[in-house]
């Protein structure tokens, strides 16, 4: 009974780890698309497009945590009235705890947005 025992609970230690690590890429993933999503629309109120960038950077930068670190990856999109603000954030992340499983080290996720341009409201 002992063996059986001692051979059990680490591999359900694993398991519990493997199903903490799916949560947390699915908490990660989400949060990455929210912020993306913040920024675009962040980006989307400015009235030109440098302003715009600054913000969508600021709100990528609002998003890091103790975990993660993000970055504007891409700013696209047509800055005229009626556009639209596309914006890719990439964020590393690190895989803290989760060693005994092999998910060590950090890994890269980006989320993809884009906000409507107000059609009549004045941009340049």
């Amino acid at each position: 009974m002992s063996v059986e025992v001692v051979l059990a609970i680490p591999i359900l230690v694993m398991l519990m780890l493997l199903v903490v690590a799916g949560g947390r890429y699915v908490s990660v993933k989400a949060d990455i698309e929210s912020a993306a999503r913040d920024a675009a629309r962040a980006a989307s109120f400015e009235r030109d497009a440098s302003s715009a960038r600054a913000a969508a950077i600021s709100a990528a930068e609002r998003a890091d945590n103790n975990l993660s670190r993000c970055e504007l990856e891409r700013f696209g999109g047509s800055f005229v009235a009626g556009g639209q603000v596309d914006i890719t954030i990439s964020c590393l992340v690190s895989n803290t705890g989760l060693g005994m499983i092999g998910l060590s080290g950090e890994r890269r996720f980006t989320g993809q947005s884009s906000a409507p341009i107000d059609q009549y409201r004045r941009t340049g």
